[in-house]
């Protein structure tokens, strides 16, 4: 087992290969996800799924402490709620579109 000293701090093991910034994107990333499967989001970014599970449940632990349940007071979720619909009506919409256009283009060939 290597030993690194860091600024007078004894650390056991490797360091983490992952940023602490890239840590906080990641989370961000799932919160921002709809709560998406943590599967899907570790998959997107090509990280084990444990891993992602492990910093999230560090961060809702840590906003908890702090106070701070996710960094949005109510008016700001009930924005983001109205947001993420209309964000999926508007990809239901261009899916339609999309199809329509494919459909009329087969007919004037």
């Amino acid at each position: 087992m290597d030993l690194l000293v860091q600024e007078g701090n004894v650390q056991v093991g490797r360091p983490s290969k992952y940023s602490d910034e890239f840590r906080a994107d990641a989370v961000a990333l799932y919160r921002a996800s709809d709560r998406s499967s943590v599967k899907v989001i570790a998959d997107r970014i090509g990280i084990n799924h444990e891993t992602l599970r492990q910093w999230v449940k560090a961060a809702d632990e840590a906003d908890s402490v702090n106070g701070s349940a996710g960094g949005l007071n109510t008016d700001e979720r009930a924005e983001l709620a109205r947001l993420r619909k209309a964000e999926r009506e508007w990809q239901l919409e261009r899916e339609i579109l999309r199809k329509a256009a494919q459909f009329f283009a087969k007919e004037m060939k």
